[in-house]
Parts: structure tokens; C-alpha cells; sequence
């Protein structure tokens, strides 16, 4: 637990990027460049090292809410098509079963479906950003699975039960893309992507925090939303940063506007940086 003199953390929705990219700087050049220095740029920002990460990835989702238990999870190798070195990376940071519990107890007093799993390991929405946010893995760091029907009023609640965590030193990190439509790609995705990123920015950062809960919940109205979202898991995540910290001011962190070819892409901070 964290002191009084503690401020309580911010929250974060990061744009995670494509696949196992720390590990591929040989292939790719630069192009993960901005992407690698605004998540590089974190520990900065939070002013100390958290207790504990809890990361909810896209790449997770389960019939109840559900947190990895193991001491030491293991790695899972989720996509395809990438050079053979990169089903060898690993990313080692410790779990915290202690902490998957608190967690479980938080969720389910709030009257949500809450389970652990005591198997389940790292996806790449959490250890691709992790290779940049804290390079030695020595910050111990607990998986939540978002839950099947990836309802965004259920995942504000999820948030909303998980905001007493900001005061006892874990920091929750919300792991998806601002825009995810794998079919459409590149310079032909960069008027789309820029319209539904424009609604995030006003939506997140320029509105009143007191509306955002509402907006989000209807978050398929938004201009190009089912083009950004075929499928919105990618953006559920927001949804638990958002319901996390939910009367405090949200920034744009991350900002590019010609990502992979030509996609507008952004992350969100929730909470006031300490440093």
C-alpha cells in the first residue's frame, strides 16, 4: 500500500503496435520509432517505479474477468508470419499472485464476474510494450483478460473497481490501438483513422470528464467507428483506464499521423503526470 504522501497514479490506454516490433529494429528501421519513445517516456511521467503493473491486453478475452495467477508466466507467441527469432523473445517480469487476488476481490465486490488463472502467460499486448516501458522486466506484472461480449459499460465498471489500486502503487495500463482494421491499412486508412481519432481526442481529452463514460458507451455512433473497430477489442481497453480515473482530465500522450503507411493513431494518459 501506498502512504499518504503517495500521489495516486494515473491510468494509460497505449497503442501497442503490431506483433513482436522491439525484437524486429533490424526489419522494420524506424518506423516504431515514435511509438517506442512516447512509451519510453512513462516511467518519466509516473515519477517513480509502480509496486506492480496491471495490464489489461487486447489479446485476452475470457467468459468472466480473469487474472494470470502465476508467480512466473509464461510467454505466449500470439501472431503469425514473423521471423523465427521472435518465438524465442522473452520478457521476464515476475507475476504477483498476491496481487491477482486483490484484484479478484475488487472486481467481485463490485458484483462482476472475477476468476484467476493460474497458466495463462504474457501476450504480446503486454510484452511489446513492457520491451519499452520497463526494458529490465523488473517490474512484476499481473494480466487481465478483458470479458467475452466486450460490452464498453461493463468495462468502465471493471475500471471503476479497479480505481483503489491507484493508491496502493499498481498501475494500470490499458493495451489495444487507437485503430485496428488489419483488412484496411496504410495511406488508404489515413482519413478514417484521423476521423475516429479526432472523436477520441474530443471525446477523451477535450470533453468533460463527467461525459466521457456516456460517449464511450456509445462509442460505435462515433464517425468511422466500425471501419477503426471491424471488431472493437483493440478498443475495450480504453474503457478500464477511462472508468479507472474517471473525473480526471485525460492527455494525449502518443500522437502520429502517418503510422505504418498512413494510419492516425494516438494513447491517452488519465491522471496527472507527477513528473
Amino acid at each position: 500500500m501506498s502512504d499518504n504522501h503517495t500521489p495516486r497514479l494515473p491510468t494509460y490506454f497505449i497503442s501497442h503496435g503490431g506483433g513482436p516490433w522491439p525484437w524486429m529494429k533490424k526489419e522494420m528501421g524506424t518506423a516504431y520509432s515514435q511509438l517506442e519513445a512516447a512509451l519510453a517516456d512513462m516511467p518519466r511521467q509516473i515519477g517513480r517505479t509502480p509496486r506492480a503493473i496491471l495490464m489489461v491486453s487486447a489479446h485476452w478475452e475470457a467468459p468472466a474477468f480473469t487474472l494470470q495467477a502465476s508467480p512466473k508466466p509464461p510467454m505466449i507467441y500470439d501472431y503469425g508470419g514473423f521471423p523465427a527469432h521472435t518465438y524465442q523473445v522473452h520478457y521476464d517480469a515476475p507475476g504477483s499472485p498476491e496481487l491477482a487476488r486483490r484484484v479478484q476481490q475488487l472486481i467481485a465486490a463490485a458484483g462482476l464476474p472475477a476468476a484467476l488463472d493460474a497458466e495463462r502467460g504474457f501476450d504480446h499486448g503486454a510484452f511489446s510494450p513492457m520491451a519499452a516501458i520497463y526494458p529490465q522486466a523488473d517490474v512484476p506484472m499481473v494480466q487481465l483478460s478483458l470479458k467475452r461480449g466486450l460490452d464498453p459499460a461493463e468495462h468502465l465498471a471493471l475500471g471503476r473497481a479497479l480505481a483503489p489500486l491507484r493508491d496502493e502503487d499498481v498501475l494500470i495500463v490499458g493495451s489495444g490501438l487507437s485503430y485496428h482494421n488489419l483488412r484496411n491499412f496504410g495511406p488508404q486508412a489515413h482519413d478514417v483513422s484521423k476521423a475516429f481519432d479526432d472523436w477520441l481526442d474530443q471525446t477523451v481529452v477535450q470533453g468533460a470528464p463527467g461525459e466521457r463514460a456516456a460517449r464511450l458507451n456509445d462509442w460505435s455512433s462515433a464517425p468511422s467507428a466500425r471501419i477503426a473497430h471491424p471488431r472493437e477489442e483493440h478498443l475495450i481497453p480504453l474503457m478500464v483506464a477511462v472508468g479507472a480515473a474517471e473525473s480526471e482530465a485525460g492527455v494525449r500522450v502518443y500522437h502520429e499521423d502517418a503510422f505504418m503507411g498512413g494510419l492516425v493513431v494516438s494513447s491517452f494518459r488519465f491522471g496527472p503526470a507527477q513528473a
